[in-house]
């Protein structure tokens, strides 16, 4: 990873504050918070999961429940891309991807909250990878670079975007071309999935919400235990 220190500022609606940590990226700043949605296109919007519970991400049982290895074989991640892992927390995910692109590829990996950025850095260095990038978003911009992203994972996260609309635009933007975003959310059509139903999605809901947002689905790989992964191109 560069060895680079930048001024962060993330807007919390309480206002800008400053952030001092090594090696994150802020692609932009923002000086106010629009108000956020309680409701979007019908579906009530979760709160973001808080730091504190981020052990949960990395436990012992997760790869049994939800078979990540087997998402992570199915996004079509080469060597030398650009990735990113939107809504990283301490990097469960990134970590895996970072090693699939290779020292020629990167990952950008945004989180809103500096903690899990802090919990992601120290598990980065101890793991010895350098193609990784943390960027500080902001609850409505991911702060994503234009047209530079092959493809955005989304592992339970979309729900509880507080800023659909801004984030799937930006997000959009960000995109190459042919470039995708993932989303993988619990299914609210399975009650055995042992997930509140405010943290789900229906495949329904998820194909009213996305294409009226520039998105075309392109794949849909319904393999996983627990949750849909779907994979939108730019309209």
């Amino acid at each position: 990873m560069p060895n680079r220190t930048i001024l962060c500022q993330l807007a919390l609606g309480l206002g800008a504050f400053a952030l001092l940590l090594p090696g994150t990226t802020v692609m932009g700043q923002e000086s106010s918070l629009p108000p956020g949605l309680e409701v979007y296109m019908g579906r009530r919007i979760a709160q973001t999961m808080h730091f504190s519970g981020a052990p949960w991400l990395i436990r012992n049982t997760r790869e049994r429940e939800e078979r990540c290895s087997l998402m992570l074989a199915n996004l079509g991640i080469k060597p030398g891309m650009t990735v990113c892992d939107m809504g990283c927390g301490n990097g469960f995910h990134t970590l895996k991807m970072a090693k699939m692109t290779g020292p020629k590829g990167t990952v950008m990996a945004v989180d809103v909250q500096p903690e899990m950025l802090k919990l992601l850095r120290d598990r980065t260095e101890k793991e010895g990878l350098e193609n990784i990038t943390p960027i500080l978003g902001s609850f409505h911009n991911p702060r994503l670079p234009p047209n530079s992203i092959d493809l955005i994972l989304l592992v339970d996260v979309y729900h509880e975007f507080s800023h659909p609309v801004t984030m799937l635009k930006t997000m959009r933007e960000s995109l190459r071309p042919e470039g995708v975003i993932v989303l993988v959310e619990f299914r609210t059509e399975d009650p055995k999935v042992p997930i509140k139903p405010l943290h789900k999605m229906s495949k329904e809901q998820i194909l009213k919400e996305l294409p009226a947002n520039g998105f075309k689905l392109v794949k849909d790989y319904d393999k996983l235990p627990w949750q849909h992964m779907m994979f939108f191109g730019r309209e």
